[in-house]
C-alpha cells in the first residue's frame, strides 16, 4: 500500500487539481445548500414575488452547473492517475520479463502472469480512481461543512464533531478484515487462472492418459475456491455499507432532533438557520460515506498491490546493455572466453573457450542436456554468463547496444512461435522495419514456401491460428526460415531445425541454410551426420562442459566420445 500511495501523490500537477476540485465541490455543495434555502424560506416565510426570487433561482443552476462539472473533472483526474498507474506497472513487470524472457519464462506458471499482469493490475484501479480522490474530498469537503454549520449553530457542529469519528473508526476494522480477504480472493483467482491455462494447453494429453475427469474436478474445486473468496469479499462490502448507512442516519437524526427541539420549543434558531444545517448534514455524512466505501475498495486493492510488488521485487539477474555499435559489413568474430553458466535448478555449463570466425558454419552437438540449447542461449544474448564472456570483435556482448545485438541476430528454434495474425505479418515481424509485399513474397521464394502459401484461397491474408495452429512442423520453420531472409542477420542460430522433418522440408531447410551462410555466421545444434560433417568448426559438450572442438576429421582422430557417436549415426543410418 506505501508503494501504491507513493505512486498516488508523485505527480504534483494531478494532485493539487484533486484538492482544487475538491475545495471547489465543497463550494458548490455549501452554495447549493445556501440558495435553495433562500428560495424557500422568501417564498413560503417571505411571501416575495418569483420576479424577487429570480436571481437566486439562476444562481442556483450556476451552482448546480459547477458542481456537476467539478465532480466529473474530479472523477476524470481520478481516471487518468489509474491509466497511469496500470501503465506503470504493466509496462514494470513486462520490462522485468524481457530483460530476462529464458529465466522468466522458466519459473512460474503462464495462466498466472498473465492474472498478475492483467487482473491484478486491474485490481487496482479503484484505489487510484476512487480511493484518492475520495480521501481527498473527505478531507476538505467535510470540514468546509463543518465550518459553515458552526458559524450557523454551535450545537449541531458539535453533534458532527461527535458522531463524524465512529465512520472512519467502523473503517479501520472493516478495512483489517477487507485487507486479508482480499489478498486470498487474488491468491485463488491467479492459482486458478494457472491451472486452467495449464490444462487448456495440454487437454490433448489428459485426455489421452485418461486424466481429463480428475483435471476437470480439480478445475471445479478450484473455480469453487474463487467463488468463495470472491463471496467473503462481498459479504464484508455489504455489512460495510449497512453500517455507514445506520451511523449516517442516526447522526443525522440526532441533528435533526437537536434542530426540531431549539426551533419548535424554545424557537432560539431562526427557520433559514434549521433548514440550512439540515440541508449541509447530509452532505456531510455523505462524503464520510462515500469516503466509507472508497475505503473499502482501497484496502481491497491492497491483496493485488502485495502480488505485484511481490512479483517486481523477485530477483533476477537483469541484463544490462552498453551503448557500443557494431561496426564494419561482414558478420562479427565471436570468442567464448571461459564461457559458465548455472541455473538454479543445479545444471551448470563451466570454462567453455572457442572462436567462431565471420562466414564460418559452427556445429554444437552433444547428448540430451549437454548444454547446446543454453550455449545459443547465451549467444543470442537472451541469458547473461554467471562468468567468463562472449566477446564480439574483440569487446564483451554487453557492451553493446541491446538494438545493435539484436538486429544482427536471428534465432531459429525447434518450434518457431507464431502469432494469431495473416502469415504476410508473421513473416514482415521478422524484418527490421517496414517490407514492401516484394520483400516479403521474396523472403518466401527463397524459404520455399511460397508456393504453399500461393496455393491457399487467400495466399499471403491467410489467417494463422495462435502459435501457428493450423501449421506444420516444417511450414512453422520454413516460415521462420522467411523471416531471416527478410532480416538478413550477420550471425544465425539454429536449435536442431530440422528434427522430426520429413525429407522434402528437410532438404528445403538445408538448401536456405547454405544460402544464408553466404552472408552469415550460421551456429547450429546439430543431431545429423551429415549437417555435423559439413561444418567448419564442431564443438562437442557433454554435461556443460566443452570436451572437444575442431573439424569432423579431426575429432574422429582426438575424441572417443566423437567417434562413439558418429559410429551410433552411421549404424542408425545404415538401418
Amino acid at each position: 500500500m506505501k508503494h501504491l500511495s507513493r505512486l498516488a501523490f508523485s505527480d504534483r500537477k494531478v494532485f493539487m487539481l484533486l484538492v482544487l476540485t475538491s475545495v471547489l465541490i465543497g463550494a458548490a455543495i455549501i452554495g447549493q445548500s445556501y440558495f435553495f434555502v433562500a428560495i424557500v424560506d422568501r417564498i413560503f416565510l417571505g411571501e416575495e414575488r418569483f420576479q424577487d426570487i429570480l436571481p437566486l433561482l439562476v444562481g442556483l443552476l450556476l451552482v448546480l452547473a459547477g458542481r456537476t462539472l467539478f465532480t466529473w473533472l474530479n472523477g476524470r483526474t481520478g481516471i487518468m492517475l489509474a491509466s497511469k498507474a496500470k501503465r506503470y506497472y504493466r509496462q514494470s513487470i513486462i520490462e522485468k520479463y524481457a530483460r530476462n524472457p529464458v529465466q522468466a519464462s522458466l519459473q512460474g506458471q503462464s495462466g498466472r502472469k498473465v492474472s498478475v499482469l492483467m487482473d491484478s493490475v486491474d485490481e487496482i484501479d479503484g484505489y487510484f480512481s476512487s480511493y484518492i480522490p475520495q480521501m481527498i474530498q473527505t478531507m476538505i469537503i467535510p470540514l468546509m461543512i463543518l465550518v459553515v454549520v458552526f458559524t450557523q449553530h454551535l450545537y449541531s457542529g458539535l453533534i458532527m464533531i461527535i458522531t463524524a469519528p465512529f465512520i472512519p473508526l467502523f473503517m479501520a476494522i472493516i478495512g483489517v478484515m477487507t485487507k486479508k480477504k482480499s489478498e486470498e480472493q487474488m491468491e485463488k483467482l491467479n492459482t486458478f487462472s494457472g491451472k486452467f491455462l495449464d490444462t487448456l494447453q495440454g487437454l490433448t494429453t489428459l485426455k489421452l492418459f485418461g486424466r481429463s475427469k480428475q483435471q476437470k474436478e480439480e478445475i471445479e474445486s478450484s473455480s469453487l475456491g474463487f467463488r468463495d473468496a470472491t463471496m467473503e469479499v462481498l459479504k464484508v462490502a455489504f455489512v460495510s455499507s449497512l453500517m455507514l448507512e445506520f451511523i449516517s442516519m442516526l447522526s443525522i437524526g440526532l441533528i435533526a432532533l437537536e434542530i426540531a427541539i431549539r426551533l419548535v420549543v424554545y424557537e432560539s434558531v431562526s427557520f433559514f438557520t434549521a433548514f440550512f444545517i439540515l440541508i449541509l448534514a447530509p452532505e456531510f455524512y455523505l462524503t464520510l460515506k462515500d469516503f466509507g466505501s472508497a475505503f473499502h475498495t482501497g484496502r481491497g486493492a491492497s491483496g493485488a498491490a502485495n502480488l505485484l510488488a511481490e512479483e517486481l521485487e523477485k530477483e533476477e539477474e537483469g541484463i544490462q546493455w552498453g551503448s557500443g555499435k557494431l561496426a564494419g559489413d561482414q558478420p562479427p568474430e565471436i570468442k567464448l572466453d571461459q564461457l559458465s553458466f548455472q541455473y538454479e535448478e543445479g545444471f551448470a555449463m563451466e570454462g567453455l573457450t572457442a572462436t567462431i570466425h565471420s562466414y564460418s558454419q559452427v556445429a554444437i552437438v552433444g547428448k540430451s542436456g549437454s548444454g547446446k540449447s543454453t550455449l545459443l542461449h547465451l549467444l543470442s544474448g537472451l541469458a547473461k554468463p554467471s562468468s567468463g564472456a562472449i566477446e564480439i570483435n574483440g569487446r564483451p556482448l554487453f557492451d553493446y547496444e541491446e538494438k545493435e545485438w539484436f538486429s544482427q541476430v536471428s534465432y531459429i528454434s525447434q518450434h518457431p512461435y507464431l502469432f494469431s495474425g495473416t502469415i504476410a505479418e508473421n513473416i514482415a515481424i521478422g524484418g527490421r522495419g517496414n517490407h514492401s509485399k516484394e520483400e516479403i513474397h521474396e523472403a518466401a521464394e527463397k524459404a520455399g514456401i511460397a508456393e504453399l502459401i500461393t496455393s491457399l484461397e487467400k495466399g499471403y491474408d491467410t489467417p494463422v491460428g495462435e502459435a501457428g495452429r493450423g501449421l506444420s512442423g516444417g511450414e512453422k520453420q520454413r516460415l521462420a526460415l522467411a523471416r531471416t531472409f527478410l532480416k538478413k542477420p550477420s550471425v544465425i542460430l539454429f536449435d536442431e531445425p530440422t528434427t522430426g522433418l520429413d525429407l522434402k522440408t528437410e532438404r528445403v531447410l538445408q538448401a536456405s541454410m547454405e544460402e544464408l551462410a553466404k552472408t552469415a555466421t550460421i551456429i547450429t545444434v546439430a543431431h545429423r551426420l551429415h549437417t555435423i560433417k559439413n561444418a567448419d568448426q564442431i564443438l562437442l559438450l557433454d554435461r556443460g562442459h566443452l570436451i572437444g572442438k575442431g573439424t569432423h576429421e579431426e575429432l574422429l582422430k582426438t575424441v572417443k566420445e566423437y567417434r562413439d557417436m558418429v559410429t551410433v549415426q552411421q549404424g542408425g543410418d545404415s538401418a
